[in-house]
């Protein structure tokens, strides 16, 4: 298993803002034709295959032949996905339905913070530029390696909705702009599936087995015992995508920290798990966390 993931879009700067102009001239499905095209060729040199490979036949239970499939299935998918968002920044419009929104409304309406736990689900991304940030202000955490061009393009999405981008970063200052938005009592986002090569981890139950956690963000809702949704955003259709929020229960403040941490990373846990049932192809962690 790969022990660091480059979490950065394949591409030029000069690629990528003709792929943005080209959506003025030729319609979504064209794009998602090729990237059917390119699959095989990711299937054959990308890293993540094997980890993919297990686990649909392992932790999903699918034949050898179908969890094939299911890889070609999944590497299509993260294309159109990654279609999807340069078709955001050239100005195309997408749909959003939701299932319990009214748990992220109504936490809205408090004066106290709370976290959104995400995951490489979906699109989280597109679903930022469908959250909108009107009763508190909104931070994301998000990798900040890209490229000047999404970069760029991001941020003036995210304006549209009030959203401000925390970009993690070597220097660590990212933790400072995280505790100053939690002291304010704003909403704090961030993903909780993905390692990223760190040792600081915390098993859970997943799809039967012990999967591995980054600690992070779960020590970061204990240490103030914030209210923490579960939210992802899966693509549902040609120009859809649900969002799924779910509420998670804060572990008894009488157990230990270690406690604590193991009880609400198996929430998130089973939450996610919840959401891979539905569409187990739009995973794209790419890493074997059971290993």
């Amino acid at each position: 298993m790969p022990t660091q993931w480059q979490g950065r879009t394949d591409g030029t700067p000069w690629m990528q803002r003709n792929l943005i102009e080209s959506f003025r001239y030729f319609p979504l499905w064209c794009f998602y034709a090729l990237v059917a095209i390119v699959v095989p060729f990711y299937l054959i040199f990308a890293k993540g295959y094997k980890a993919s490979y297990r686990y649909f036949h392992l932790y999903h239970g699918f034949s050898p032949i179908k969890s094939f499939f299911y890889c070609y299935y999944q590497y299509f998918r993260f294309g159109q996905i990654m279609v999807d968002r340069f078709a955001c920044y050239a100005g195309l419009s997408f749909r959003f339905s939701t299932v319990n929104f009214e748990e992220y409304t109504n936490l809205t309406l408090q004066p106290d913070a709370f976290v959104m736990l995400s995951a490489h689900v979906g699109s989280y991304e597109l679903g930022g530029y469908f959250f909108v940030a009107e009763k508190k202000a909104f931070n994301m955490v998000l990798f900040g390696g890209e490229t000047e061009t999404i970069m760029k393009n991001r941020e003036e999405l995210f304006e549209r909705t009030h959203i401000r981008m925390i970009p993690v970063r070597d220097d660590l200052v990212h933790l400072f702009e995280m505790n100053e938005a939690i002291e304010k009592g704003e909403i704090l986002s961030m993903a909780a599936d993905r390692c990223n090569g760190s040792d600081r981890t915390v098993k859970a139950d997943f799809f039967g087995a012990k999967a591995r956690f980054p600690l992070g963000p779960f020590a970061t809702v204990l240490q103030r015992n914030l209210p923490t949704l579960a939210v992802f955003v899966l693509k549902v259709g040609y120009t859809k995508y649900r969002v799924y929020v779910e509420r998670l229960a804060l572990p008894a403040t009488e157990l230990s920290r270690a406690e604590r941490i193991n009880s609400l990373a198996q929430s998130y846990a089973e939450a996610l798990e919840k959401v891979l049932h539905k569409r187990p192809e739009q995973w794209f962690n790419f890493f074997d966390v059971w290993q």
